[in-house]
């Protein structure tokens, strides 16, 4: 810690002489409670290291959920310049390629839901097949996963899942441009072939939430959410296509790190050139992943509506489910940014890090253009979430960027050896939470316990002025894989 230079109360500085072969500082947005755990969990490195990564922009940069992670820490963000020889890094998006968040709000409130939580809860877990390696009910055929590829939330809408004004309401409008599906192999269809609306195990999740707690009225009114309202987020990404994908381009882009002769202090942080023909298929073949994910959360909330349905026996119309975002937060994109004052176009390597655009960004949807993006930040399944908007600061320090989530402060293997399933379903009950979960080892791993406080780790970006809360959601009910 004695390595860190304190910048304001929430954000701290790793500098350029803290290890040999950085190219730019280091900085840490934390609470200085959060940074001991931060610093044992030996995440100092991992933002080291990627300051490292050639052509990268600025500062390396870490979030108040960072963990450990493959390569770049989980809550890690980077900025590289294609103009400048900046490399494109798998390690800096991750295993699961665009997992991500959705929200949906609905007409409903807490006290219609309650009396029938339990019906509620049981038809989403026969509703959505869950769990590591579970096959979706929605089979594919070859020419079928070749347009989800390459169309993403788009061909899920175009097959009935969901409403065709959905689209405007995810980050990329639900579909990456120049993904290229003759890039991916054999074996990565063969998983991806039968996973589309499917949730994962791990921290995936699908929650029935109410709003307990509004910070910003106006913001929360734009985006249809109210006190005591009943809200659906689901947390998923691209199953074990995105994972197969990843698997197949490290092993290429570790090639390319020797080809290129990069000079890397872990070989996790594989990359190549983003001009590179290898740079430039990882990327073609990260988008196909990308939009597979998107659809499959555009599957899946359309499953989750045709649930509340069948289990309330209400109309649509009385349900009112509308999306009300959909954010990625393992991904890398080409977006500009203003660097010494001057608009560059960099490659921005998100992992376990959400997009955070202010008001009046073009990219924000008309309907939030005056609020900001939303941002979407879950936390553990038995505490609370957090509605978000995107402030300007975020663009000047962050790239447009916050955090994803709360954070992990115990590994699956601890949480397995010092918690016990029956235990947290009291516990559960006594947070006024139904559960359903598809492995009870599974479950354990995902109890409060084992995960930072989000609040907390909310008030860092609010507090840094990254983003501004709009609301707190509670959970009621979870289905997990």
């Amino acid at each position: 810690m004695r390595s860190l230079t304190k910048i304001t109360d929430v954000l701290w500085e790793v500098p350029q002489t803290y290890k040999d072969g950085m190219r730019v500082p280091g900085r840490i947005y934390a609470s200085e409670a959060m940074l001991s755990r931060i610093v044992g969990d030996n995440c100092l490195e991992q933002v080291a290291n990627v300051a490292c990564l050639p052509g990268i922009q600025s500062y390396s940069l870490a979030m108040p959920d960072i963990h450990w992670g493959y390569g770049f820490p989980i809550g890690g963000v980077a900025a590289t310049a294609p103009d400048e020889g900046g490399v494109i890094s798998p390690g800096g998006v991750g295993y699961d390629i665009n997992c991500g968040v959705r929200l949906m709000r609905t007409n409903l409130t807490q006290e219609e839901v309650a009396p029938r939580i339990h019906d509620l809860v049981g038809q989403l877990f026969r509703d959505i097949p869950c769990g590591l390696g579970e096959k979706s009910d929605l089979r594919l055929t070859r020419d079928d996963e070749h347009k989800v590829l390459l169309q993403g939330a788009h061909w899920a809408v175009a097959h009935g899942f969901g409403s065709p004004g959905d689209t405007e309401f995810i980050e990329e409008n639900g579909c990456m441009a120049e993904a290229e599906a003759s890039n991916i192999t054999e074996r990565a269809l063969e998983r991806g072939a039968g996973q589309v609306g499917s949730l994962g195990s791990g921290n995936h999740f699908v929650e029935v939430q109410v709003t307990d707690e509004i910070y910003d009225e106006t913001a929360a009114n734009t985006m249809g959410l109210f006190l005591g309202g009943v809200t659906v987020m689901i947390h998923c990404g691209s199953r074990g296509f995105g994972y197969q994908v990843c698997d197949d381009y490290l092993r290429v882009l570790g090639r390319a790190t020797e080809k290129y002769d990069f000079r890397l202090p872990d070989r996790q942080l594989a990359s190549a050139p983003i001009n590179s023909p290898e740079g430039q298929e990882y990327l073609a073949a990260m988008r196909c992943a990308a939009n597979y994910a998107f659809a499959n959360r555009q599957v899946l909330g359309s499953k989750a509506a045709g649930a509340f349905l069948h289990a309330l026996r209400i109309s649509p119309d009385a349900l009112g489910m509308q999306l009300v975002y959909d954010v990625p937060h393992n991904i890398a994109k080409f977006e500009e940014h203003v660097i010494n004052g001057k608009t560059r176009r960099l490659c921005v390597h998100r992992k376990g890090a959400t997009r955070s655009f202010p008001p009046h960004h073009p990219l924000v949807p008309p309907r939030y253009r005056a609020i900001g993006q939303p941002v979407l930040v879950p936390g553990d399944m038995g505490r609370y979430s957090f509605v978000l908007v995107g402030r300007p600061q975020a663009m000047a320090q962050t790239f447009g960027t916050v955090c994803h989530g709360a954070g992990r402060v115990m590994s699956r293997s601890q949480a397995k050896r010092e918690l016990n399933f029956d235990q947290l379903r009291r516990d559960m009950e006594q947070r006024g939470v139904v559960m359903m979960a598809r492995g009870r080892g599974t479950a354990v791993e995902e109890a409060s316990a084992v995960y930072k406080d989000v609040a907390e780790v909310v008030n860092v970006v609010d507090s840094a002025g990254l983003a501004k809360k709009v609301c707190r959601l509670r959970p009621i009910g979870v289905v997990k894989g």
